[in-house]
């Protein structure tokens, strides 16, 4: 079988490394490697799939469905197999071979078509939800993963070379709030890292379970910025977006006991930085769409 990478990811990885590199080149043969390996059956890749990872709907040789999932090394998928193993399940898809080959992650299989969005969206909020605060367990000891600080440390870096004009008064908020949040963090936890509703797929042993981890250790409100933001367009189109911005942050600090303000500053700086970071690959119609969803907050 011909291993076509989906566009969706072709584009993603052009926008992250636009000088290129030779892993888009090499997956074809990465991916039949892999597969003969395993001895797998291949049913079809995934489309449009992921913007990181190409993913391949696959049969182990006793005729078990799996995923099998090829990513390049700035996707960090040995940080994602880590966090995959301490979760062991838990509110996660299982990893089914913790020592396979780097960028190689073989996987459960959920239900790749049916993600939490299809339900209605106050379902699929508290559903999410619900399947975020499983994954908030003690991370392992030693410097496993990368912290909230320095990830989002060189986040303001490019933040700060990558800001115009127009942007400056929002990266300035989105600093500022990031210095007072870090100046006394709660307890740390592990975390998803770039967790959204489009992230939790429905599954057999559990009904929702969360999938393609970029993991990060600290504080739990860091975790729910990007879920805050989901269905952006919609809200944007809103007349009364801003409002129901507003009391999504409420309803999802109060329904996972996180502070308020700290929902809130961490939404503003992930939205802050996304802005910036599409603006800078040429993305200006989600630029404008996360800096005007950030000047509510």
């Amino acid at each position: 079988m011909a291993f076509e990478p989906p566009r969706r990811l072709v584009k993603a990885l052009g926008e992250a490394a636009p000088s290129g590199d030779d892993w888009l080149e090499k997956l074809p043969e990465a991916a039949q490697q892999a597969v003969a390996l395993r001895e797998l059956t291949v049913e079809r890749v995934q489309v449009p799939g992921g913007r990181s990872s190409l993913v391949v709907l696959v049969r182990l040789p006793d005729d078990t469905p799996a995923v099998l999932k090829l990513a390049p090394g700035r996707a960090r998928p040995e940080s994602e197999r880590a966090a995959l193993a301490h979760w062991d399940g838990l509110g996660a898809v299982r990893l089914l071979e913790p020592d396979g080959a780097e960028g190689v992650l073989l996987l459960e299989r959920l239900y790749p078509d049916v993600s939490v969005r299809s339900l209605a969206e106050a379902k699929s909020m508290l559903e999410a939800a619900g399947a975020l605060r499983r994954l908030w367990v003690e991370p392992p000891a030693g410097p496993v993963f990368e912290t909230v600080a320095e990830r989002t440390g060189r986040q303001a870096e490019a933040m700060r070379a990558g800001a115009d004009a127009e942007a400056a008064p929002l990266v300035d908020a989105a600093l500022a709030v990031r210095d007072e949040l870090l100046a006394a963090p709660p307890e740390a936890r592990l975390l998803h890292g770039t967790f959204r509703q489009s992230k939790v797929l429905a599954g057999e042993r559990s009904p929702w379970l969360a999938v393609g981890p970029d993991p990060v250790v600290g504080e739990c409100a860091f975790d729910l910025a990007r879920l805050v933001r989901d269905r952006v367009e919609d809200l944007i189109a809103s007349p009364s977006g801003s409002a129901i911005t507003r009391r999504r942050v409420k309803r999802l600090a109060e329904s996972l006991d996180l502070d308020q303000e700290r929902v809130r500053g961490w939404t503003l700086f992930r939205a802050v930085e996304s802005g910036v970071r599409a603006r800078r690959v040429g993305r200006s119609q989600d630029a404008e769409l996360l800096l005007e969803f950030a000047s509510w907050l």
